[in-house]
């Protein structure tokens, strides 16, 4: 049974690494005082990635230091290292590869421009709680 196909009635569902480091960088958001948060359910919709976290910080500074904090975290939790890392040095949009999630950690005026949730808007979404 391939990961994409709907699950038999009754049967027990493997674990989700992608769902669990999400989680993880859910976390290491909340912490850092991240607003804005929402997850994009990319499963059914492309096979790029399987999700999007996507968040904003209030200035560049904010925005580097939660981009660092979710790279430390979920290394600290055991997770893999990311695949890359975009747009740090700016932080103005950091986006953080781990191929499975994509962690997009915005400036506002960023976030306003590209309006990613727009562009997957097809995609099931999930929004986070402001802290």
């Amino acid at each position: 049974m391939s990961r994409k196909s709907p699950a038999r009635k009754g049967a027990k569902r493997p674990p989700d690494p992608a769902a669990e480091i999400l989680e993880s960088a859910i976390l290491a958001c909340e912490e850092r005082k991240a607003t804005d948060g929402v997850v994009l359910d990319l499963r059914q919709v492309s096979d790029a990635t399987d999700y999007f976290l996507i968040v904003s910080g209030t200035s560049d500074t904010h925005v580097r230091a939660i981009a660092d904090y979710v790279v430390e975290t979920l290394q600290a939790r055991g997770h893999q290292k990311p695949y890359s890392i975009e747009g740090h040095s700016q932080g103005r949009w950091v986006l953080i590869d781990y191929v499975d999630l994509v962690v997009h950690v915005f400036h506002p005026t960023q976030r306003a421009f590209y309006q990613l949730e727009g562009l997957w808007g097809d995609a099931p979404q999930r929004r986070l709680p402001n802290p």
